[in-house]
């Protein structure tokens, strides 16, 4: 878990923010890769429960990036499990533009988009019925801090019918709060290696 200095109750909200986000990035970059495999392998074990009770029917999530947590071998067996599921990953159509979700499965070819991030090479439409939202910072009341564009934010308000949301990342990016504010929407569930929890309604 970060604590912030006590000199950073002193910040601008978006200085205290960009803090909290520097230090869970550092934090979880400097994960040695056998305990960053082991916090990965309890995430995806509670993250898995979660998936069989809440049963959605196309599931969103992210390429790993910067050493977040790789949720490719579950969902690609979660896709295995029925052959009526589809899987989907974020596409960036433009800067300050809603994600577009397209289909996604392990013998798809991938290309790298404009940050370097592998995404599927055809673009079929695939929106989400639950989402995986890769997490830096985060608090218990399900806010999140991702890397500063707000594409997910754009995103979710902009998907009809909106999407069950389930954050995803390690316990070293918790936080007391990541100070929100008016465009931040909260998540539903949290899923780190100690386990899944829906998120406190304030």
């Amino acid at each position: 878990m970060i604590h912030p200095s006590p000199a950073s109750s002193s910040l601008s909200d978006k200085d205290f923010r960009d803090s909290l986000r520097r230090a869970a990035l550092s934090c979880r970059e400097a994960l040695p890769p056998s305990e960053w495999h082991r916090l990965n392998a309890l995430l995806v074990g509670h993250l898995r429960s979660l998936l069989e009770r809440a049963a959605p029917r196309c599931l969103g999530f992210c390429w790993p990036y910067r050493n977040e947590p790789d949720l490719r071998s579950l969902v690609a067996d979660w896709l295995a499990g029925d052959p009526s599921r589809r899987a989907a990953l974020p596409v960036v159509v433009a800067k300050g533009e809603p994600l577009v979700f397209v289909r996604w499965s392990p013998e798809r070819a991938m290309v790298a988009d404009a940050y370097g991030i592998p995404v599927p090479e055809s673009r079929e439409p695939c929106t989400p019925d639950l989402v995986l939202i890769p997490l830096n910072a985060f608090d218990a009341a399900g806010f999140r801090l991702g890397y500063g564009g707000g594409y997910f934010d754009r995103t979710l308000a902009a998907l009809d019918p909106a999407p069950q949301t389930v954050g995803v990342g390690f316990e070293l990016g918790r936080v007391a709060s990541i100070r929100p504010q008016e465009h931040d929407r909260p998540l539903g569930w949290i899923v780190t290696e100690a386990g899944a929890a829906e998120a406190v309604k304030p």
